[in-house]
C-alpha cells in the first residue's frame, strides 16, 4: 500500500516525487588535483575471476584509497532495475505523514534503525555531543531526513518497517543483502592490493553488520543556502568503506589535501566508493578517509525558483561489531613507523562518533 496523500506539514510530505538518476558520461568525474583526476574502477574482473586482471585492478583500488579516499565503481553486481526500485520505495516512504514516520524513529547509537527527522542528526568532524550542538549554533542543522535498516537477523535490535508495505521491507532486504556481498568483493580486493591473502578480511564481514540509509534531502527556496548553510556538513565516514548511490542533482563534494572542494559529479552506472574512518586506522593511516559534505547543488533550479529535492542511498560497511580492529600486517614498522593507533572495537567505535551526532 502507497502512504496517504496528505497536505504537507514538511518539505515534502504527501507528494511522492519522481527521481531522475545520472546521465552524465565518464569524462565528468571530478577532478581530484591538477593532474589527477578520481579514478574509475570496473569490478569486472572479480565478476569473471579474470586472475591477472584482479591483480591490477586490486592494485588501482589501493593507489585510488591512498590518494583520494575516493573512486567510482563499475559493472557492480547490482542491477539498473533493483536501484530504481529502491529508490522509488524510498521516496514513496518520505512522503509519508511526519507522525508515520516517527512512528519508526530512530532512537539509539547501539541499534541504529529507524527514521531520523529533519534535525535529530548532525553530521560532524566535532567527536562530542557538546561540540557538534556548538556546530549546530554555528551552521544550523543539516537539510535531510534519513531511514535506517541493519541486518534483519540482529534480535537485540530489529529493524523498524512500515506495517503498510511489505514491498519496501523485501526490496530494502534483497537490496542489503545485494551490497553485503559487494563489501564481501571490495575487501577481497583491499586484501589482495595490500598483499595479504584474498580471505584475510572473511571472518570480519561474516554477520554484515552493515547500514542501509535511505537519504532524502528536501526541496529548498534559494535563501536556504545564506550563511554557509549546508545539506550535510563536513564529515568523514566511520566504518570501513561506503557505497554511495546518488541521484542526478550533485552536491556531494570531496576534500582536496589543499582544503579546496571537489564536485562528486554523478556518473550513470556507477557507485561512489570511499573509505571510513576504521579503514584509515586499519591501514595504519596508509589509506585516506576523506571528509566530504552536501552542499547548494550545482544545477538550476527548478520553475518554481526552488531548489528541487536529492535522494540518495548509502550503505555503510563495518568490520563485524564483536571484532577488534589493529593495524593490519604491513602498514607498520621498519620505514612505515610505530602503530598510530590503539585497537578499538568495531561495535564500540560507531556507537561512540553516533553518540555525538544525535
Amino acid at each position: 500500500m502507497a502512504p496517504s496523500a496528505v497536505s504537507p506539514s514538511q518539505p515534502g510530505e504527501g507528494k511522492v516525487n519522481q527521481i531522475a538518476l545520472p546521465v552524465a558520461s565518464p569524462t565528468s568525474a571530478f577532478a581530484w588535483s591538477s593532474t589527477d583526476s578520481a579514478q574509475i574502477i570496473s569490478l569486472a574482473p572479480f565478476l569473471d575471476q579474470d586472475q591477472p586482471m584482479i591483480q591490477s585492478t586490486a592494485a588501482s583500488l589501493i593507489s585510488a584509497l591512498q590518494t583520494s579516499g575516493f573512486l567510482y565503481l563499475t559493472d557492480a553486481p547490482i542491477p539498473t532495475r533493483v536501484l530504481s526500485q529502491v529508490y522509488e520505495l524510498s521516496a514513496r516512504f518520505f512522503a509519508r505523514r511526519l507522525t508515520d514516520k516517527d512512528a519508526l524513529a530512530w532512537d539509539t547509537p547501539r541499534s541504529n534503525r529507524g527514521y531520523s527527522k529533519q534535525g535529530l542528526e548532525k553530521v560532524s568532524l566535532s567527536l562530542s555531543k557538546e561540540e557538534v550542538s556548538q556546530d549546530r549554533d554555528d551552521a544550523g542543522d543539516d537539510q535531510k531526513e534519513s531511514f535506517e535498516i541493519g541486518r534483519d537477523d540482529e534480535e537485540r535490535y530489529p529493524n523498524k518497517w512500515p506495517k503498510d508495505d511489505k514491498e519496501f521491507k523485501m526490496v530494502m532486504l534483497d537490496f542489503f543483502e545485494r551490497c553485503r556481498k559487494l563489501h564481501a568483493m571490495v575487501m577481497t580486493a583491499i586484501a589482495i592490493g595490500l598483499g595479504l591473502d584474498a580471505e584475510f578480511f572473511d571472518d570480519y564481514v561474516k554477520q554484515g553488520d552493515n547500514t542501509l540509509r535511505l537519504l532524502h534531502y528536501p526541496g529548498v527556496p534559494p535563501g536556504a543556502f545564506a550563511d554557509g548553510r549546508v545539506r550535510a556538513g563536513l564529515h568523514s565516514d566511520y566504518g570501513s568503506v561506503t557505497f554511495l548511490f546518488q541521484d542526478n542533482r550533485g552536491g556531494l563534494q570531496v576534500e582536496r589535501k589543499d582544503g579546496s572542494f571537489a564536485d562528486v559529479t554523478p556518473i550513470e552506472g556507477t557507485i561512489v566508493l570511499n573509505a571510513g574512518d576504521l579503514l584509515s586506522r586499519w591501514s595504519n593511516g596508509m589509506i585516506r578517509s576523506t571528509r566530504h559534505r552536501v552542499v547548494e547543488p550545482p544545477l538550476k533550479m527548478d520553475s518554481q525558483g526552488s531548489y528541487p529535492p536529492r535522494y540518495s542511498v548509502a550503505y555503510f560497511c563495518n568490520p563485524d561489531f564483536d571484532k577488534t580492529i589493529e593495524a593490519l600486517p604491513g602498514t607498520f614498522g621498519g620505514e612505515r613507523g610505530e602503530k598510530k593507533y590503539d585497537g578499538i572495537n568495531s561495535g564500540d567505535y560507531l556507537v561512540q562518533r553516533l553518540s555525538a551526532t544525535y
